[in-house]
């Protein structure tokens, strides 16, 4: 998701002050109906509450009863209130409640990499927790830069969220202590928090980082890619903390892993790297590759086959992540899985319970990653 961007006028074309003539505002046309009573004709600006109490000829305390607390209206007044909304038009103004009420109804998640469907995953489960609780998702992108990361954690403390979830960039950007200190909750989401920084909910990526190297160890590979990127990631650096340990656990050296750094974790990356790889003397090419995550895998793999490097054959390859597009691709990729729907629904879950539970306790939830094998590394 972009961020908003400002209109600007040039510096030779500068705005001019014009006296226009406004044009006369044509009389509202009835409803079929007729307006309720105490109707009024509509004006330049859109009706507020005065308006429609003045419709509905009740008060303007029993229109704030209608839309803040309607179970305390009778339904036959509720009923001529809101029939009234409805035929002058009303919009409740929700900014100027925010203003009032000192935060909003919506919850914000600043992901990494909205192109990811990991991510989208990820979201589908904070929104069925939002949706539960009648709050709406706030959906932003950092793209792996730690500068637009800040940007968009100021501006949603200006907009008052009622909380935000973040998989940063930079885990140590200030603004994720701040927040919370000045009354907006924060949740880790795939990232583990610090002891005194909030709540997190993550995976083990140390593990699932074995998990890929055991099971291609176990398939007889003795040299092994690791492709991923950027190490600044505590992701990859785990998940390749993790094959450094499966292959020493198997009695490997640490050469026996070639790392191919990329810049992003996307499949354009992949398809570079499996240039990369493939272009490596046949004595040092690796058998087998883990990827940081499925749409590197999924880059390599659609290299390897458009280059003629039979998967898996030439090259067994280990994604992560399994995203839905794993298990569908033209050969199946085994994956390491992740509860990615699970993963949003216990942030949101911590993040509202921080929010409306003054003896709330902070939280840090790590699930255990699934080895899923198919015939990426099987045959």
């Amino acid at each position: 998701m972009d961020e908003p961007q400002a209109a600007s006028s040039t510096a030779d074309d500068p705005p001019t002050r014009q006296r226009r003539r406004r044009p006369a505002v044509p009389p509202a046309r009835a409803a079929a109906d007729g307006p309720p009573a105490g109707g009024r004709a509509v004006t330049g600006r859109p009706p507020g509450i005065k308006e429609v109490a003045a419709a509905a000829g009740v008060s303007l305390g029993t229109v704030s009863n209608v839309l803040n607390r309607p179970h305390v209206v009778s339904p036959r007044t509720r009923a001529k209130v809101e029939r009234a909304m409805e035929q002058l038009g009303f919009v409740r103004n929700e900014s100027a409640r925010q203003l009032r009420a000192g935060s909003s109804r919506i919850l914000a998640y600043l992901m990494l990499d909205p192109s990811n469907p990991f991510f989208a995953d990820v979201a589908t489960g904070i929104e069925e927790v939002a949706d539960a609780a009648d709050l709406s998702v706030f959906l932003c992108s950092s793209g792996e830069d730690a500068a637009r990361e800040a940007r968009y954690l100021d501006l949603l403390l200006e907009q008052r969220v009622a909380g935000v979830l973040v998989t940063p960039v930079d885990a140590g950007n200030e603004r994720l202590r701040t927040l919370p200190a000045r009354g907006t909750p924060v949740v880790f989401v795939d990232r583990t928090a610090g002891a005194d920084d909030g709540c997190s909910v993550s995976v083990d990526d140390v593990l699932g980082g074995e998990l890929a190297v055991t099971h291609l160890v176990e398939r007889g590979h003795e040299r092994i890619a690791f492709i991923g990127g950027p190490e600044t990631l505590n992701q990859v650096r785990d998940r390749r903390t993790g094959a450094e340990r499966a292959l020493a656990r198997a009695g490997l050296p640490p050469d026996r892993l070639v790392v191919l750094t990329t810049s992003a974790l996307t499949v354009a990356e992949g398809r570079g790297a499996a240039e990369r790889l493939l272009g490596l003397p046949a004595a040092r090419r690796p058998t087998a590759a883990f990827c940081a995550n499925d749409l590197v895998a999924l880059g390599l793999l659609q290299m390897c086959v458009q280059l003629g490097a039979a998967v898996p054959e030439d090259l067994a390859i280990v994604g992560y992540d399994d995203i839905d597009f794993a298990a569908a691709a033209a050969v199946p990729l085994t994956s390491v899985r992740q509860p990615r729907r699970l993963l949003g629904r216990t942030a949101a879950e911590l993040l509202l319970d921080e929010a409306n539970n003054p003896g709330h306790a902070h939280q840090h939830v790590q699930f255990i990653p699934e080895l899923v094998a198919r015939r990426s590394t099987l045959g």
